[in-house]
């Protein structure tokens, strides 16, 4: 059962977010289907419904992820925590770079691995919006 969400709790963390992504970086008016609030911990690990622990993800970034927090590292084949919007930096795992996500980290390459950030069409859809300056 989803655990019930307030409008207040709603509109901060998409407030907070600023529309975006928090993981890909797309603008809700960019997706086809409408952003979701998530549990960064999900409620079936203890993850609490509170603002520290929710973020705004994109349909892909939140069906891929579901309830994981943590992969594979494609680099080096060890389990690895998931990058987290809430108590992590993006620009510190993660960097754009011709449409591309590119991990700087372990915890931002297996995030893209895990929620397949640069699969041909999320890039094409990121390199179209950078054409035109509507991207990150």
């Amino acid at each position: 059962m989803t655990p019930y969400i307030s409008a207040s709790l709603r509109r901060l963390v998409v407030d907070r977010a600023q529309g975006k992504c928090e993981y890909c970086l797309i603008q809700q008016n960019f997706s086809i289907y409408s952003h979701e609030i998530d549990h960064v911990v999900a409620v079936k690990h203890g993850g609490k419904t509170v603002a520290d622990n929710l973020v705004l993800s994109c349909l892909s970034c939140n069906r891929y992820q579901g309830s994981d927090l943590t992969s594979i590292d494609p680099m080096n084949g060890e389990i690895t925590p998931l990058f987290n919007p809430r108590s992590q930096s993006w620009t510190d795992h993660l960097k754009l770079e011709d449409g591309y996500i590119v991990g700087l980290t372990a915890i931002g390459r297996t995030t893209i691995f895990l929620l397949k950030l640069n699969d041909l069409t999320r890039v094409q859809i990121r390199q179209a919006l950078i054409m035109q300056k509507l991207y990150p």
